[in-house]
């Protein structure tokens, strides 16, 4: 049978792992899929010397695989959302299927890329986008499809789990794990996207999209960093029995769908308490098969281009298939996307976290209390300690379940009054039940 023949564009960390694998287990996917991948073209600015481009056809102008017409899949492996939206485009608009292991593209430009793919009848997949080697995307969309879907809650970015891992077992603070995280090359000199949530987010919002049924939407995402958490909050949540890990979390609600990104307790006897350092994880509730657990290396070139073949097997093993009967892109048929809508961060319920720093005299208390009980809030558990060589004392209040929109105006009401310094560190509870 004729072989089906791919042009890599990009030989970095994924492009390279990618290449290596696919050229490294052809055998194995041969027998996989009743016929031979071979690689026709890479479009590379530079070589790569982890790869042997011995009589490979190279290019340094990634445009070039894209026009080429023997080439049947384009892998997208540059990352970015212009020249990476460009390319995906063209090689769409030239009737190519598309691999890519870009979370940012799809979460920010899928809904545009899909329309054009479903036009031109081809595939675009995008497996890697998410968690790296865990099949995450596949679970969802083909392994738990006879299930409605309640909710989903990830760790799904590896810097992020990393520094808190290393806080909570070491009692470091965030600036020193932030700098060893980026002398181990975890993190980049430039680590907004990981420890601000962007690319948490990024995910988060590919997941809900596969999970619930609902375009993608990125610009909607509530999305929160673990910058501010400091070694106090760590010790505090290890002393009532919690972990602070950084989640992406998405609930399908009566009113619509929760899409947040942020640091949160949970109880270190969740399975995701005990996700640590690197890896990556994603719980998903469905109605019948109740809650799952994926865990896996979340980056890396081989772990992400596993990911990234195995999609390119997937598409080999459908290019004879009648296109209306492939697997949709977002898991639900394109005319079937509901309208659910996502909602704002003032209207989800959590459970919270409150870390402040107070004066230590008579009467303080009562008044934080009182503030709590007006605005519907019932406390769990209280602790207040001294603080050595200040007059300021921590007092720490865990809440049950409340609106969101209730604690904010508590909180707003608890800082301006005078016997608090500061701002009220706050940090949402989930029980993942």
């Amino acid at each position: 049978m004729k072989p089906v023949k791919v042009g890599i564009c990009g030989l970095g960390t994924v492009g390279s792992g990618s290449f290596n694998i696919l050229r490294n287990n052809a055998e194995e996917i041969t027998r996989r899929v009743g016929r031979s991948i071979v690689i026709e073209q890479v479009g590379a600015r530079r070589d790569n010397d982890m790869c042997d481009l011995t009589g490979v056809n190279v290019t340094r102008d990634i445009f070039d695989v894209v026009a080429n017409p023997e080439i049947d899949i384009v892998m997208e492996l540059i990352g970015g959302t212009t020249i990476a939206k460009d390319l995906v485009l063209q090689a769409i608009e030239n009737g190519k299927h598309v691999v890519t292991a870009n979370k940012a593209l799809i979460a920010e430009h899928g809904n545009e890329i899909f329309a054009k793919a479903q036009e031109k009848g081809v595939m675009v997949a995008f497996e890697a986008a998410v968690a790296g080697g865990i099949p995450i995307i596949k679970t969802i969309r083909e392994g738990l499809s006879a299930n409605r879907i309640d909710w989903l809650a990830g760790i799904i970015n590896g810097t992020g789990n990393f520094i808190m891992t290393e806080m909570s077992e070491k009692n470091r603070p965030f600036s020193d794990v932030l700098a060893e995280a980026q002398a181990l090359g975890y993190a980049e000199a430039d680590p907004t996207f990981d420890v601000e949530g962007i690319d948490a987010a990024h995910k988060l919002t590919i997941l809900a999209s596969i999970a619930f049924g609902i375009p993608l939407q990125f610009e909607k995402t509530y999305t929160e960093g673990i910058s501010k958490i400091t070694a106090e909050d760590v010790g505090f949540a290890k002393d009532l029995g919690y972990s602070i890990k950084h989640l992406g979390i998405a609930r399908r609600t009566d009113q619509g769908i929760e899409l947040r990104v942020h640091p949160t307790l949970i109880s270190k006897k969740q399975l995701l308490a005990n996700v640590n350092g690197v890896m990556n994880a994603v719980m998903v509730k469905g109605d019948a098969v109740g809650p799952t657990l994926t865990y896996g290396a979340g980056a890396g070139g081989l772990p992400t281009g596993s990911s990234v073949i195995a999609d390119v097997i997937d598409v080999a093993r459908t290019l004879t298939a009648d296109p209306d009967n492939r697997v949709p892109h977002l898991a639900f048929q394109a005319n079937s996307l509901s309208d659910l809508p996502v909602l704002p961060v003032e209207e989800i319920e959590s459970g919270y976290f409150l870390n402040m720093s107070i004066e230590d005299k008579a009467g303080v208390l009562a008044n934080i209390t009182q503030i709590l009980s007006k605005n519907g809030i019932s406390i769990e558990s209280l602790i207040q300690r001294e603080r050595e060589g200040s007059d300021l004392v921590p007092l720490v209040v865990m809440t049950h379940i409340v609106k969101e929109r209730n604690m904010n105006a508590a909180i707003t009401e608890i800082e301006a009054l005078s016997d608090i310094s500061g701002k009220v560190q706050r940090i949402r509870v989930e029980h993942l039940a």
